[in-house]
């Protein structure tokens, strides 16, 4: 193999995370001061050049003077990742052909393929191939994310990475990811008003259910915290079973160390999830993420994107759209997504209250996501007979991106502005971005 990928190899064996005890967060909750903020909401995703695997910048005003215990790498540790050549996935995918390809992102494309259960085993199974665009570094330093984060973390509702390749060919270095496939796309393909296959209440709540468990593994059952920093319908896919799993673990950032409250880093993310006062500061924590699920929960009750420039300008931006409607149970009914049946009002908004919990202005105020996760339980508990339990009827194979973002456009040095435009960072410079 040529030098470039030894120093891919390293960089993998290099990823350095830093941990120690989390320290335990008020659990004061005001949801009296719902939706106090609903910083800008665009559906464009804007990522940041300097994505250091190595600089986790967790700080308080005084970071730089305390002391860090380094944590070994995440990829030092035991996993059961595959090492496919890249000769194996060429072949799977029939030479990356158009027929096989099941989506399209900033990263890269992704394609359907079948390969050995394992290196001894005879029995097939579909994956889904990811393979990195030729647009630099910072698509590599996601890849090596991605395999550190997901060659650990393992969890009924993470998609499981199978494998990576990582090689030199004539054309130069080749980087995949090989993930279970996941037949019926992604949450936001269904609540898509163009979905032939718009999910019942129940399913919403199932969904709800699954993905407050994987934040839940992610921020608090593993021995590190994981920060997904990148929480968003079109990151939740659905298995054959019509399971919910998050994916993309692309920027996903660790948690700050013991003694620390944050971790400074530059805003990415998908604006309209984002909350504010990581837009504004750059200080992440788990509640990031708690903020970020609060606006899923939004959409499941609404079926409507976090921004939609085709609708009237006063409905263009969810969370401030359904302020009138939230407090008022008469009201309530006209915020709810028209394709759903039956008398399901009072559940909504029950999973409305878990909601505004999680969109609380102050971050500390903001429950855990194990707090969450109770308060959704409690809800599914109580809504048992209300919708259709059933998945959609028809299984729909993927046409649309599955595992990456459409149109996706990167900037760098850039963090979220009011009015859904895009800030120079550190700049008063407003670029519009409609």
């Amino acid at each position: 193999m040529g030098a470039y990928l030894s120093t891919i190899l390293k960089d993998m064996k290099c990823f350095q995370f830093y941990t120690g005890d989390k320290k335990e967060e008020p659990k004061t909750v005001t949801s009296n001061s719902v939706l106090s903020s609903s910083s800008a909401l665009s559906d464009r995703e804007f990522r940041n050049s300097r994505l250091e695997s190595s600089s986790q910048n967790a700080s308080d005003t005084s970071a730089e003077s305390r002391g860090r215990s380094q944590f070994p790498s995440l990829s030092d540790r035991p996993s059961n990742l595959r090492v496919f050549t890249f000769s194996e996935l060429k072949s799977a995918t029939k030479n990356f052909n158009r027929t096989t390809k099941i989506g399209e992102g900033g990263f890269g494309c992704v394609y359907k393929a079948t390969v050995k259960g394992g290196e001894d085993s005879v029995k097939k199974i579909d994956v889904a191939v990811k393979q990195l665009g030729r647009r630099g570094l910072q698509g590599h330093k996601e890849w090596v994310t991605e395999v550190n984060v997901l060659g650990v973390a393992e969890h009924q509702n993470l998609v499981k990475l199978v494998g990576y390749c990582a090689e030199d060919d004539e054309r130069g270095i080749q980087r995949l990811l090989v993930y279970e496939y996941m037949p019926n796309r992604s949450v936001e393909n269904h609540l898509s008003a163009r979905s032939e296959t718009p999910l019942s209440w129940a399913m919403r709540l199932k969904i709800a259910q699954d993905s407050a468990r994987g934040l839940t593994y992610l921020h608090e059952e593993m021995d590190v915290q994981i920060i997904f920093r990148d929480f968003k319908s079109s990151n939740i896919l659905l298995d054959e079973q019509w399971n919910a799993k998050l994916s993309d673990f692309g920027l996903a950032r660790l948690g700050p160390p013991e003694g620390l409250t944050h971790v400074s880093t530059a805003v990415v993310g998908t604006m309209g999830y984002a909350a504010p006062e990581y837009v504004q500061t750059g200080r992440l924590t788990s509640k990031s993420d708690v903020w970020s699920y609060g606006v899923f929960l939004y959409e499941l009750i609404t079926g409507r994107r976090p921004l939609d420039r085709n609708r009237p300008r006063s409905e263009q931006k969810l969370l401030e759209w359904v302020k009138p409607y939230i407090s008022d149970s008469k009201k309530f009914q006209h915020i709810l997504d028209p394709r759903l049946e039956g008398k399901i009002s009072r559940s909504a908004q029950k999973l409305s209250i878990v909601a505004n919990r999680c969109l609380v202005r102050h971050p500390k105020s903001r429950p855990k996501m194990s707090e969450v996760l109770e308060m959704v339980n409690k809800v599914v508990e109580s809504s048992i007979g209300v919708g259709n339990p059933e998945p959609p009827v028809k299984i729909v194979e993927p046409t649309s991106p599955e595992y990456e973002r459409k149109g996706k456009r990167r900037i760098s040095d850039t963090k979220l502005g009011d009015g859904g435009r895009l800030v120079r960072m550190w700049s008063t410079k407003l670029i519009n971005t409609c």
